[in-house]
């Protein structure tokens, strides 16, 4: 038996003449099962196993998944006849770069090495040269380690194959890359809420922005279209990968930037989940490379940590998990005795607290003096205020929601992080633990405090995190308190 492989461009694949029994088998080796799919309508009502699937019965897949493919064609005594490859031909040979590929340029005000000019790191550089030597994949970085000024070296680098295009998570992240871009003197523009700027070498934009440009362009509502917005794009860099919602990521980069030949991911943390992994395996390609904290606190860049995890003694019994965390983080007892605590902590530095309801923020906001709270809603230029103020000021209090916080702020002076109920998110923790361990002048450790509670769901979230915690290498102790008294 015979087949043929039809390789239609940079991530899909056509296979040919193939019966559909071994079509089948392929389809459900290539899929995976969705964990919360329980909870799900579609799969109450029986309209959907529970599962993602990255192989159509007609015989479409991922160019990155053809690994599998062909190990069950072989397992299954079917030989390749002919592989056709339609994809455009392009020179993807680049020169390695050294420590001086910048030393041109300096760093601004506000960096820790600020006036000095520009020296990169050593695992900065392996970074860059491991990406022009994979023009697909995608490497584990830590936060903290410096990822902006390495998406801007590439793009550097990638300007003579044709446009750039930077996909970051949301608003912030996209104008603290600008600024670096700005740094290395690149022509750069960006694209989200009120400003759009088109017709630029590079551009940075949020996945929202162009998952809301491609329903306008469906809709025939947009001044440019989609497809019109990525014309000439050959360079697909995502940073933070992990925080793009999986679907929306994957449509994009399989259909609408099929054509790109050099796709890179760049994330802190690459999820544990197969059928996550797999999309962005699909739309990216393979983790080559990985940088832990851990190795970054012991080379110097990163400040060392402990996390002093506060559990408090609750004993009233709640019917599910929402139920418990809404009384967690409500109860006007517990709050009380929580920001008594921050205002304990807080004398000894800055303090970012990360809370999950916005109830709990104001809660806190109005008995911790000196304190600022962040939400979704707080405008962007006082979220930057807010952040610039932390970074002059001793001694002041920033509550923020995790959704603002925990991925995509840049305040290196903060001595004490504390987490209110993180959860048991592998990615929520560790990227919410990477916004305190960033190095400042006059900062190289920071005490992380976990504040969580004995009732029955928070007790199995810190035994997640107690894993993560060791995983990590960040040291911790549990200590039990009876707040009522």
């Amino acid at each position: 038996m015979k087949c043929k492989i039809t390789i239609a461009d940079e991530v899909n694949v056509k296979i040919h003449n193939l019966p559909v029994d071994i079509r089948r088998k392929i389809a459900n080796k290539l899929k995976f099962q969705v964990p919360y799919a329980r909870y799900l309508p579609q799969f109450k009502l029986g309209r959907w196993d529970g599962k993602i699937g990255f192989f159509g019965l007609g015989g479409n897949g991922f160019v990155n998944h053809l690994d599998t493919i062909i190990n069950l064609l072989h397992q299954n005594g079917v030989e390749i006849d002919e592989v056709e490859d339609q994809r455009e031909k392009v020179d993807l040979q680049f020169s390695t770069v050294d420590k001086d590929y910048l030393a041109d340029k300096v760093w601004p005000k506000g960096h820790v090495a600020e006036g000095q000019n520009i020296e990169l790191r050593d695992y900065q550089i392996d970074v860059i040269n491991n990406f022009l030597k994979n023009p697909q994949s995608l490497q584990e970085v830590a936060t903290g380690a410096g990822k902006t000024i390495i998406t801007a070296c590439l793009s550097k680098l990638c300007e003579p194959v044709g446009r750039t295009l930077v996909i970051v998570p949301n608003k912030s992240l996209v104008t603290q890359t600008e600024e670096d871009y700005k740094i290395v003197g690149l022509d750069v523009g960006v694209y989200f809420g009120d400003r759009k700027e088109l017709n630029k070498t590079h551009t940075i934009c949020t996945w929202q922005s162009l998952n809301i440009l491609d329903k306008k362009s469906k809709d025939g509502d947009a001044r440019v279209t989609l497809d019109e917005f990525l014309h000439g794009v050959k360079t697909v860099i995502i940073d933070e990968v992990h925080q793009a919602k999986a679907e929306v990521l994957k449509k994009l980069l399989t259909q609408h930037l099929n054509h790109a030949p050099l796709r890179w991911g760049l994330t802190g943390t690459v999820p544990k989940e197969q059928f996550e992994f797999q999309a962005i395996l699909a739309g990216i390609g393979p983790v080559i490379n990985q940088i832990s904290a851990k190795e970054l606190q012991e080379k110097g860049v990163l400040s060392n940590c402990h996390v002093n995890v506060v559990q408090m003694i609750d004993t009233l019994v709640h019917k599910n998990y929402q139920e418990e965390l809404k009384f967690l983080v409500t109860n006007s007892i517990r709050i009380e005795y929580i920001s008594k605590l921050i205002d304990k902590i807080s004398q000894t530095g800055n303090t970012l607290v990360l809370v999950d309801r916005i109830t709990a923020g104001e809660k806190l906001q109005e008995l911790i003096p000196n304190s600022t709270f962040i939400r979704g809603e707080t405008k962007l230029q006082d979220r930057k205020d807010q952040y610039e103020e932390i970074s002059e000021a001793n001694n002041k209090v920033l509550i923020a929601t995790y959704g603002v916080a925990s991925v995509g702020i840049n305040i290196p002076r903060i001595f004490n992080l504390i987490l209110i109920e993180p959860g048991k998110s592998f990615i929520r923790v560790i990227q919410s633990i990477g916004r305190g361990i960033r190095k400042a002048k006059d900062k190289d450790f920071v005490q992380i405090w976990d504040i969580t509670s004995t009732c029955k769901f928070a007790k199995r979230h810190l035994t997640q995190r107690k894993k993560f915690y060791k995983e990590a290498n960040y040291p911790f102790t549990v200590e039990k308190v009876d707040y009522t008294k």
